[in-house]
């Protein structure tokens, strides 16, 4: 029998490795990569990638300003440095993101967002191959509604923890979601004091019904399950359009004979009886579902402040090295 990793490709989803570790990379051969400012942080402090950091440094340098400004510069040459190598091992897209600070500013996105790309282009690499990666607030959304819109550039809605979120993003016209299960089980069982089964599992439900929302009523938006703490929840979403996996359990996958069945179907959703709902133009409404959520809420605000916290700890790294 296949491996289960195989196994889970031959139910239709689309396997994406959640690294910035190219040699893990290679190993699982996945379609997409998806990175973030820890995953970067973490591969930033490993000698092999010296060469790259001290490249992004340089141009950094040549960008002349403040040396804030210069730092900034270095840490978007970085993610670029970091993009174009992972390109050149996968045959599809990877996503870069928007600083986290920038979550509840819609210009201060959009315009991140455009000068990644044209760094990007600059390097030769098509807007195609890379997925603006932007948390999943109102301001986000919005700026990933004008990014596909009006630039035809593609999304990565990340730090996604309801429905509430998922609707809007899916009238925003975004290329692709990332609900995040393993951080939706974290707060239930903290919250709730108790295990839960993987046929249970609360972010498991979470991402069950938001595929089988977008399928029943025909929206093109990709749902690409994340943050997985175990093998268990992966195997419960084969069949969903993408899955984003760490090093740790792809191995596990890569290694087990387990039969991984279809889980999903997209022909099935369509016969549910699901209540449609819209936020495309009623920020007021989306704000007070999604406060109802008080699970949404807190990982969302942890999300985005984790993030953050690494970008600025990787951009200290990168001061020094400028003003060496």
């Amino acid at each position: 029998m296949s491996s289960s990793l195989e196994q889970l490709k031959a139910t239709g989803t689309v396997v994406v490795c959640d690294s910035g570790d190219f040699a893990t990379i290679d190993k699982y051969k996945p379609q997409d990569a998806t990175t973030n400012p820890s995953l970067i942080l973490a591969a930033s402090k490993k000698p092999e990638y010296a060469s790259l950091i001290d490249a992004a440094v340089e141009k950094g340098k040549k960008q002349g300003g403040s040396v804030d400004d210069q730092v900034d510069a270095t840490l978007d040459y970085l993610l670029v440095e970091f993009g174009k190598k992972i390109l050149d091992i996968i045959p599809g897209k990877v996503s870069t993101e928007v600083d986290a600070r920038f979550s509840f500013d819609t210009k201060a996105s959009v315009d991140k967002a455009l000068h990644i790309i044209k760094l990007y282009e600059e390097a030769g690499i098509s807007k195609d191959r890379i997925l603006i990666k932007i948390a999943s607030t109102w301001e986000g959304i919005q700026a990933a509604h004008i990014l596909q819109s009006q630039h035809g550039i593609n999304c990565n809605l990340t730090l996604m923890f309801s429905l509430v979120q998922a609707i809007a993003a899916a009238e925003a016209g975004a290329f692709l979601i990332s609900p995040f299960v393993g951080r939706i089980l974290d707060w239930y069982k903290a919250a709730h004091k108790r295990d839960f089964s993987k046929e249970e599992d609360p972010g498991v439900k979470s991402v069950q019904s938001i595929f089988n929302y977008y399928k029943k009523f025909g929206y093109k938006t990709i749902v690409m399950g994340a943050s997985f703490r175990n093998v268990g929840e992966i195997t419960e979403l084969a069949g969903c359009d993408y899955l984003t996996i760490s090093p740790g359990l792809l191995e596990e996958l890569y290694n087990s004979k387990d039969a991984v069945p279809k889980k999903l179907d997209a022909a099935s959703a369509t016969t549910l009886d699901i209540t449609k709902r819209s936020y495309l133009n009623d920020e007021a409404l989306f704000r007070f579902d999604f406060n109802e959520e008080a699970m949404a809420v807190e990982k969302l605000r942890e999300g985005i402040s984790k993030f953050a916290a690494d970008a600025v700890t990787l951009k200290d790294i990168l001061k020094q090295k400028v003003q060496a």
